[in-house]
């Protein structure tokens, strides 16, 4: 016999409600559905008389069934033998208190009549009823673990948790008997079901009421979370897991060198950027640990501070990474937040390329791994997280692509705000840039399919303002300290022109396969800065891949961002090899505008990674389809002599220089008082900040004069690198850096004595170093006697006299 209705009730210790309910249930159906209808009961292991209840009803009605578990595993379990047992056309899941009265049926049925798939009960829809609420605690609790669920997995759900559904018979057991989860969040394991499939849900206002012994806990929406999560870990295929571990290997076998000993081994390439980044860390951490101001420190530059907001600290990493650098050192954290952020960001970038152009996996891997192991980022490796760790760039490249569907503009729109407002946190100038670089695809993509941008330019802006409403009072209170607060700037000197040579994009950076320090020097800024150095082969490819596949917008739009980013690249002029001839480039037009004025322009051609790595997608996925096998080995081939020139080799690392055990012991204290601050000999500046290393290793416990970081400079407030010069700071630097000891004047001993006062100086300290003899001479005559050999350095301890 055909049956058009199964109820599905789960009931778990239910000897007291069970009769009635199913009482109530079977007059309702008796009454109104014209249909056979059969009511299966499902005992999900109880304890008490459940079973037995069922049992009679069972005998009375042989319309009543009973499936019986074992034990007791959870409404997700029960709920999957009952659907399964089922034969009806179309199948009614429903609590065993009936919060959501047998009535409501007529609603749902309307629903599946008119074309869908399911209709669920809905609390939160408009046009719902409640007759008996929760305790307001518990209420609150559920909405915000409901919110929390629909968010994450079935947006545009308001109320999945209802037990009240209506399905579609066959749809339903096909979509139970993939389900996997055991409790409370195989509502929404369904409803994910229906969705992936294309198969209509309907959300039904019902009447509902609160029923006291119900089973629900609000501790329960956070099982659903923890189920949802462990359900997509397991949906992960094997495929995809191993080019997340490929993409952490590479990361890394490129950083082994200080992962060998992350406190004891430096890159010397980052020249002096490794001490600032790992004191980044450290003093984000000492800020949080004491909770300071993190957006402000005095622990260089004293008195006058740092504005941290105004430098790279990262605190997108520098604060959830705190834990890590209280107990294994700064060191550790930034090799952390290094390796771990590369290999995310290649993820994402294949995740991006994955979704939105080629299904290929290896396709999809091997673009994802030129985009973020290209020579440019390989050169930033050595010294710059924040050019490296970009996860976030594909996640807000996506979801600006979503705007452009149109399909939920306000949850995108939200979703974009907040995804900019922690890249934020991770790196302003690569947003600059990312920003940038999709403006330019962009522009192309709407010049050849204009139809495409008609359609998509509203639900765009719509989701831009929306995103901007977001992000803006999120970062306001931010943005005004860095711009506005105490040692902030306007710009940042780096030089007149630090555009690329055309010649760099033909060359190999020097820790490519095929490269060489003597090439890539005059070519570049230094070996953090190889900003374009892909090599004459993977141009070449790109070029003939563009030709190949020109017929595709997305390539063309590709091929624009690639060559206007080279163009901006080049700088506000530029010239051509092997002539004299200077050219005006393109950046002239940018870089006298707010923002765009402290970029150095060398770093526009990071933004051709990416796009070379999609461009090089598309060719893959396209030869790897290709009928004949022989074109297949001719294009591999090809792309291999493309790659194989640019394939990083592990950055260079060697020891650091060991801490002197005056500053490493602890001997300092017994010299400084409080509020002083220890003066480094020479004043740290950005070409000789190991005094910041000193910090670091006396956890942060005395402050100094000077140091590596951006700040002002002048009236004009522009920036520079390092603290404003003094005489002081000027007169040991030349020693230094000369070997030359000055005639030392009462002049220069007033001079120094008042930026001694100034920076509140307890107590000189000279390390071992180049023309360290020259120094100790200028310092004696500075201070009017001798210094004293302390654990590895000379002290001068200005509370006897100066």
């Amino acid at each position: 016999m055909s049956v058009d209705l199964t109820v599905v009730v789960p009931a778990y210790n239910e000897e007291r409600r069970l009769g009635p309910t199913l009482a109530a249930l079977r007059d309702h159906l008796d009454l109104t559905y014209r249909g056979a209808w059969e009511l299966i009961v499902v005992d999900d292991g109880s304890t008490d008389a459940t079973a037995e209840i069922a049992a009679e009803a069972s005998a009375a009605d042989p319309r009543v069934l009973l499936v019986r578990s074992d034990r007791n595993r959870g409404k997700g379990h029960a709920l999957r033998l009952g659907v399964l047992a089922s034969y009806g056309r179309r199948v009614l899941v429903t609590d065993a208190d009936l919060a959501a009265p047998i009535e409501e049926l007529d609603h749902l049925d309307k629903a599946l009549t008119d074309g869908h798939a399911a209709a669920i009960g809905s609390r939160a829809r408009p046009g719902a009823t409640i007759g008996a609420h929760q305790h307001r605690l518990r209420e609150l609790l559920g909405r915000t673990g409901n919110f929390l669920i629909r968010t994450v997995a079935v947006p545009g759900i308001r109320d999945t948790q209802c037990g009240f559904k209506l399905f579609d018979g066959d749809r339903a057991r096909e979509a139970f008997a993939a389900s996997r989860l055991h409790g409370w969040g195989i509502d929404v394991e369904i409803l994910q079901y229906f969705r992936r499939s294309g198969w209509p849900v309907a959300e039904v206002p019902v009447r509902w009421s609160h029923q006291e012994g119900s089973k629900v806990r609000p501790l329960d929406y956070v099982k659903v979370l923890a189920e949802l999560t462990l359900l997509k870990a397991r949906a992960v295929r094997r495929a995809d897991v191993l080019v997340a571990l490929l993409f952490l290997a590479l990361s890394f076998l490129l950083f082994s060198g200080r992962w060998t000993g992350p406190a004891h081994r430096y890159f010397p390439d980052s020249m002096q950027d490794q001490n600032q980044w790992e004191w980044f860390f450290a003093v984000t951490a000492d800020n949080i640990r004491h909770l300071n101001n993190p957006l402000f420190t005095t622990l260089q530059n004293a008195p006058d501070g740092v504005n941290l907001m105004a430098n790279t600290v990262m605190l997108g990493l520098s604060v959830p990474l705190a834990p890590v650098t209280w107990l294994l050192g700064p060191a550790a954290a930034l090799n952390v937040a290094m390796t771990g952020g590369l290999a995310l960001t290649a993820v994402t970038w294949y995740r991006l390329i994955r979704g939105r152009l080629v299904p290929h996996r290896g396709a999809a891997a091997t673009g994802a791994a030129l985009a973020a192991f290209a020579p440019p980022m390989v050169s930033h490796a050595n010294a710059h997280p924040n050019f490296i760790v970009l996860f976030m760039i594909p996640l807000i490249i996506d979801r600006a692509l979503r705007l452009c569907e149109g399909t939920r503009v306000v949850r995108d729109g939200v979703v974009l705000g907040l995804f900019t407002t922690y890249q934020i946190f991770l790196g302003e100038e690569p947003l600059l840039l990312a920003a940038l670089g999709m403006l330019l695809f962009a522009v192309a993509y709407a010049a050849v399919r204009r139809d495409v941008a008609r359609a998509a330019w509203r639900p765009l802006a719509r989701g831009l303002a929306i995103a901007l409403a977001v992000t803006i009072p999120l970062v306001a209170f931010p943005l005004y300290w860095q711009f506005f607060g105490p040692q902030s700037y306007k710009s940042v000197l780096h030089g007149d022109n630090a555009g690329n040579s055309p010649l760099a994009f033909l060359s190999f950076a020097e820790r490519s396969l095929a490269g060489s320090d003597a090439t890539a020097d005059h070519l570049a800024m230094n070996p953090t800065e190889e900003n374009a150095f892909y090599g004459w082969p993977l141009v070449a490819l790109a070029f003939a891949i563009v030709v190949r596949l020109w017929e595709r917008t997305v390539v063309k739009a590709l091929a624009f961002t690639v060559l206007a980013a080279a163009l901006l690249s080049l700088g506000p002029k530029f010239r051509i090899p092997l002539t004299d001839t200077v050219l005006p480039g393109p950046w002239a037009a940018l870089s006298g505008l707010p923002l765009f004025e402290s970029v150095i322009e060398s770093r526009v051609a990071m933004v051709c990674a990416p796009a070379l790595g999609m461009l090089l997608a598309l060719a893959l996925a396209r030869l790897l389809s290709a009928p004949r096998r022989t074109h297949q080995y001719a294009g591999l081939a090809a792309v291999a002599v493309a790659l194989l020139p640019i394939l990083p080799a592990p950055l260079k690392a060697v020891d650091r220089a060991e801490v002197p055990p005056f500053i490493a012991q602890g001997t300092w204290r017994t010299y400084l008082g409080a509020g002083e601050t220890l003066v480094p000999v020479p004043i740290p500046d950005a070409g000789n900040a190991e005094g910041l290393h000193w910090q670091t290793t006396a956890d942060l416990d005395f402050r100094i004069p000077g140091g590596y970081f951006n700040g002002p400079w002048g009236p004009d407030r522009i920036g520079i690198y390092g603290p404003s010069p003094t005489n002081t700071s000027n007169l040991l630097r030349d020693v230094r850096s000369s070997g030359r000891v000055p005639e030392v004047t009462p002049a220069w001993r007033d001079a120094v004595r008042r930026d001694l006062t100034s920076w509140n100086a307890g107590l000189l300290v000279l390390a071992p170093q180049r023309n360290d003899g020259q120094l100790r001479a200028t310092v004696d005559a500075l201070v009017g006697r001798p210094g004293k050999w302390v654990g590895g350095v000379w002290i001068w301890d200005l509370h006897r006299g100066s």
